[in-house]
């Protein structure tokens, strides 16, 4: 393995020179050429720093933390790929893991869990559950919420963009009358996350409000389930004056959708235009297949995860929050009218 001793020799210069230079010590005072001249062979020689050579010495352990239930994540994909995108990433990196669901942690003995490098907690967490959190680990990458925006580092998306490009495009084709399917406010004393799963819903307001055709009556909301999609799509059916389009915030949702109104002798797209929300892995296999706003949830999971270990190896104390981009996928469930 090369030294720094190698690199002074072979590139002419002293020890101490290499060593400032390596360590990017701006005061040093070498030329330009210099300075790459070190940098080359040190690339070449392959020379990896001490704190490096701890860090791939070190065996990590992190947890990864679900707020939601086993059977919710089972329920809905978009919180499975998450997960699972992650403890791909973990093995490919040789980090040891563990997936636990948080009402496993407040069933058991927390001492049991402690010890942990650090925590990739994904969905939203109470300030008490917080609080429990920071008693396994210090290092935490929240993924769909961005709690303590000063303490914790955060993964999100950019869901106003998302809905934004959804609603856009459904008024392109001619619809003003679009209704709303999504999520209830859930009581929540963090303002951050509760924000957070609201962007949908606030987004549709606002550009209803944009287009003078904002009706509280178009809007329905339950949990992020087959279940309630369908239960809801029933009653927005019962409406009379029913919207020519959807804006669903989620997939599980959307699928629910179409089979309340496939029941109902309506047709989609010809009657009733959708767009959902995530692009889970059975949206493109529906009849019709659906147009949604795709997320990325295993680049979620990859970047949380290289932003946590970057956290623990580095040391570092400044938060991050990473807003990732979604996409509009058009496919067949929209027409023009």
């Amino acid at each position: 393995m090369a030294t720094i001793k190698d690199i002074a020799t072979s590139a002419g210069v002293s020890i101490s020179t290499v060593s400032r230079i390596l360590n990017l010590d701006k005061t040093l005072n070498v030329s330009e050429d210099t300075r790459k001249r070190v940098l080359s062979i040190a690339e070449e020689m392959n020379y990896v720093t001490i704190k490096e050579r701890k860090s791939k010495l070190k065996n990590f352990t992190i947890g990864i933390i679900c707020s939601f239930t086993e059977v919710k994540e089972l329920n809905d994909p978009y919180f499975l790929s998450i997960r699972m995108a992650i403890e791909k990433k973990c093995i490919k990196e040789n980090v040891d893991f563990k997936s636990l669901y948080f009402t496993k942690i407040l069933n058991d003995d927390i001492a049991s869990y402690k010890g942990l490098d650090g925590i990739i907690a994904i969905g939203i967490f109470q300030n008490n559950e917080i609080d429990k959190l920071k008693d396994l680990s210090k290092n935490i990458v929240f993924i769909d919420s961005s709690p303590e925006e000063w303490e914790f580092d955060s993964i999100v998306v950019d869901l106003k963009y998302g809905a934004r490009k959804a609603l856009e495009y459904l008024y392109r084709l001619g619809h003003n009358d679009i209704g709303y399917i999504g999520a209830k406010v859930i009581p929540h004393n963090n303002i951050d996350s509760t924000e957070l799963i609201n962007y949908r819903e606030a987004t549709y307001k606002d550009f209803m409000l944009e287009i003078n055709n904002l009706k509280e009556e178009w809007i329905f909301k339950g949990d992020f389930t087959p279940e309630d999609g369908y239960n809801l799509m029933n009653k927005a059916l019962k409406l009379k004056n029913i919207p020519s389009a959807f804006f669903i915030a989620s997939d599980p949702m959307a699928i629910g959708a179409y089979k309340a109104i496939q029941e109902n002798g309506y047709t989609i797209p010809e009657d009733i235009s959708i767009v959902g929300f995530d692009d889970i892995a059975t949206a493109q296999y529906l009849s019709p297949s659906l147009t949604t706003v795709k997320v990325f949830t295993d680049f979620m999971g990859e970047t949380a995860f290289e932003v946590l270990m970057e956290r623990i190896k580095e040391e570092r104390e400044i938060s991050k929050k990473v807003v990732l981009p979604v996409k509009l996928i058009i496919r067949d469930s929209c027409k023009i009218v």
